[in-house]
């Protein structure tokens, strides 16, 4: 079998590359090109051990140090707390795109010496997948933190809900400011008799909807809310799971 050394160089070089990015664009690091290159280039130390006839311990603790060399140097050591995160990424990374990669070789039965294809796999392919991953993670990440649990108290009964935070959301009584949660929901016992009338416009219409005084809102099981509105919404929610928009006034008791 011959190995091309110069091949697992480069293949190593750009892995390492790719991992130290992903780390950097994950954790929203601010480091400069040079150190970038630098901590990759240490990278290369575990290539040069793969030669040496070293223990699988030994081969470890030089990768292990290896890699530590190489977080320090890209992104510096300000804490522990700092480097113990960009460390945990760094291998949470490598398990992804090794995984990709293995994955993507095994499916399409591609041969180790078809080294045009093992280019394109760990330059492009695992690469866009990965990163492609990670912005999928990010959104979910962030949809997630906006979703609550949320129980409404209104004409003595419970309502037990899954509530989403629109940050643009900012309706409130114009008499009181007090914010109104719209809720989705035809079982609702919501009674008009009582009702309090509230003007809002968005970009498609405009009127006067139909609110009630609720006797408690409970968010999460901690946050008790009193001094509020519920509106009953005609038309179902645009997200999945939700049957509940709370205002934007309401991220500050969150």
């Amino acid at each position: 079998m011959k190995v091309y050394i110069d091949v697992i160089f480069t293949l190593n070089f750009f892995f390492d590359l790719i991992l130290l990015l992903g780390v950097k664009n994950l954790l929203k690091r601010r480091i400069s090109k040079i150190r970038l290159i630098l901590g990759t280039l240490l990278g290369e130390i575990s290539c040069v051990a793969l030669f040496l006839p070293l223990s699988t311990i030994s081969l470890i603790l030089v990768k292990l140090l290896t890699s530590t060399f190489m977080i320090i140097t890209a992104f510096g050591y300000m804490d522990f707390s700092y480097f113990k995160k960009n460390m945990v990424y760094f291998y949470l990374l490598s398990v992804l795109l090794g995984g990709m990669v293995f994955f993507l070789k095994l499916t399409f039965q591609i041969s180790s010496t078809d080294l045009l294809t093992n280019f394109l796999i760990l330059l492009i392919i695992a690469p866009y997948l990965l990163f492609k991953y990670l912005k999928e993670q990010r959104k979910f990440k962030l949809n997630y933190s906006l979703k609550h649990e949320i129980e409404i108290y209104l004409n003595q009964k419970k309502y037990h809900y899954i509530a989403y935070l629109d940050t643009g959301n900012k309706l409130e009584d114009p008499y009181k400011k007090r914010p109104i949660i719209l809720v989705y929901d035809e079982k609702l016992d919501f009674t008009y008799e009582n009702s309090i009338l509230v003007p809002y416009k968005t970009l498609e219409n405009e009127g006067l909807l139909k609110c009630q005084k609720v006797e408690k809102v409970i968010i999460d099981q901690k946050i008790q809310l009193t001094n509020i509105l519920v509106g009953k919404s005609q038309k179902k929610f645009q997200i999945e799971g939700v049957d509940v928009i709370l205002p934007n006034i309401i991220k500050e008791e969150l």
